[in-house]
């Protein structure tokens, strides 16, 4: 062993220097160069850093550099987040996405082109004017529907959710609301009036029927039966003809 050269290091260092810092790593653990200043310093770390991927040795585990456009990579060549001002692409980082991609600014990613999709019509509403369905001759009818799919910065923009045309109808009137609300307020009345009518007439009949039949009970149980009277039995004496 070197005079320079310890065995007690610490921080994950299994052989380490005064000057240079960890020479060597534990096991499992990666060794990568940090400069400061116009001097490196060899560390030991349990995962790369960002801008670094990991390369797994027999005989040692080290940081290698992503390239200088990626900020986070898997292998050298295989980006996973790029650095500002390039957009990620099938592990690359791109300048400019490829046609029929579009730049995401929120990911930083290529992504699909997605146009705007719209439900099918509603049925035309009934034909109204100023919000009325009578009163009139000639109104409008409506139909509408919904956005399904909103499109993204560079897809096809969505069409019109709602669609106006000129109707014709029967003329009616309309009935005042005061009026309409007054009539049906009478009708109520008079229908609760005839319904509590028939229910008073039909008390009445059952109470009189009741009182016709507990007089006649009452009736018979004070009359005294009448008793038979006997049978008389005929004379059949003989009737003398000598004299």
């Amino acid at each position: 062993v070197h005079s320079n050269v310890s065995q007690g290091c610490q921080g994950g260092c299994a052989t380490c220097s005064d000057y240079n810092g960890c020479l060597s790593c534990k096991p499992r653990l990666f060794f990568v160069l940090e400069r400061i200043g116009m001097k490196q310093i060899g560390v030991c770390l349990s995962s790369c850093p960002s801008g670094y991927y990991g390369t797994r040795y027999p005989d040692i585990n080290k940081c290698a550099k992503c390239k200088a456009d990626c900020d986070t990579c898997f292998t050298r060549n295989f980006c996973t987040k790029c650095k500002s001002g390039f957009y990620l692409y099938s592990g690359k980082c791109l300048e400019k996405c490829p046609d029929g991609l579009e730049a995401n600014n929120h990911t930083m990613e290529c992504t699909s082109i997605v146009h705007c999709e719209a439900s099918e019509w509603s049925p035309w509403s009934p034909c109204t004017k100023k919000g009325k369905t009578c009163g009139f001759k000639r109104g409008n009818e409506v139909r509408v529907r919904e956005i399904v799919q909103h499109p993204s910065a560079r897809g096809n923009p969505c069409p019109a959710t709602s669609e106006s045309r000129k109707c014709i109808v029967q003329r009616k009137r309309c009935q005042k609301e005061g009026k309409g609300k007054k009539n049906r307020e009478e009708k109520r009345k008079k229908s609760s009036k005839e319904e509590s009518k028939e229910t008073k007439q039909e008390n009445k009949g059952r109470a009189a029927r009741r009182q016709n039949r507990e007089q006649r009970e009452n009736k018979n149980k004070t009359q005294p039966k009448k008793r038979k009277a006997p049978n008389k039995e005929p004379n059949t004496a003989p009737i003398d003809t000598a004299h």
